[in-house]
């Protein structure tokens, strides 16, 4: 797990992520959810290639219920990018990197 990446309690929620002052991918997932660990290395570069640019944060759906009830969450990986308090974009599923990184250049931009 990179440092450039921070993991998000639903208390910490709105402060880090809703309150940000740049854009953030959140990635709520879980420990046994394969495509989860399947796309942990690409958002590890996406951190460092995006870095002073967008924030990434991870959300464990088992261990916070609340935010993802919130954010209506059904399947795990699913990455939304919030800007100002509001998602921008979503997507659900394991993505290349490539994909993701044209959805967060959409969302960022």
């Amino acid at each position: 797990m990179s440092e450039r990446i921070s993991h998000v309690s639903d208390d910490q929620f709105e402060e880090q992520v809703l309150k940000s002052d740049g854009p953030v991918l959140v990635d709520f997932w879980a420990e046994w959810c394969g495509p989860c660990k399947m796309i942990a290395p690409l958002l590890d570069d996406l951190a460092a290639s995006y870095e002073g640019r967008l924030k990434i944060a991870k959300v464990n759906v088992d261990h916070n219920q609340k935010t993802p009830r919130t954010y209506g969450v059904r399947g795990i990986p699913t990455l939304m990018i919030f800007k100002d308090g509001k998602v921008q974009a979503t997507q659900i599923g394991a993505v290349s990197k490539t994909a993701l990184a044209q959805i967060i250049d959409k969302a960022i931009a």
